[in-house]
């Protein structure tokens, strides 16, 4: 029986904070979420500055640059 390999990509395309969690989403479909609370400096953020981020590293991390916060892929993933 022929079994097609899954393609896992885990590059960062898109962020979003919400109330209470991280989310963000990879290359490959999945998305991954932590709470907020891991993170302070963007648990009290304004939601000004919760949407004001960019990938860094290829999109192997996360960077908020109004609150000097970085989270890469790699950390939530083994934190998942």
């Amino acid at each position: 029986m022929p079994t097609s390999a899954v393609k896992c990509d885990a590059t960062a395309i898109d962020a979003k904070v919400m109330d209470d969690r991280l989310i963000v989403v990879l290359a490959d479909g999945r998305e991954l979420a932590a709470p907020l609370a891991w993170f302070p400096r963007l648990l009290e953020a304004t939601d000004e500055q919760r949407r004001h981020w960019r990938l860094i590293g290829g999109g192997h991390g996360i960077h908020w640059p109004d609150v000097d916060e970085d989270i890469s892929v790699a950390s939530l993933l083994r934190a998942a």
